[in-house]
């Protein structure tokens, strides 16, 4: 699928559609259609952890969230070799509305519960 980011991607201002791919049951990649990078692994949050944080409003209105929407949440992986030695970015998940083809990042200020390099390996096994 691909989808029109509303909000830059940090440190990838320029990049306005991105498209989603899935690589397993929990993996995806996230791809530029417009470049050759950036290209990103991403992570369901939700086989690992319990995750929960709120979108903000304004992502809501510009992703057309509401009771009704199809969302994804996924987050960055920084994919290592060994694989434990990969770090996952819970700081920072993105938001994709499947019904609108939109997709956001939310950054999660202030919020000590998430880091944005926590070791995959604390989930290994769990």
């Amino acid at each position: 699928m691909q989808f029109e980011l509303k909000l830059p991607l940090l440190g990838f201002e320029s990049i306005k559609t991105m498209k989603l791919e899935k690589i397993d049951d929990i993996f995806m990649r996230l791809t530029s259609t417009e470049e050759d990078t950036p290209a990103f692994t991403l992570i369901n949050p939700f086989v690992l952890t319990a995750y929960d944080f709120v979108v903000p409003t304004a992502i809501q209105t510009l992703l057309e969230i509401d009771d009704d929407a199809n969302i994804l949440i996924f987050n960055v992986v920084i994919v290592q070799n060994p694989i434990e030695n990969s770090t996952i970015n819970f700081a920072a998940p993105l938001v994709f509305n499947t019904d609108t083809l939109s997709m956001a990042q939310v950054i999660l200020e202030n919020n000590a519960a998430y880091s944005i390099a926590e070791p995959i390996s604390n989930y290994l096994g769990n």
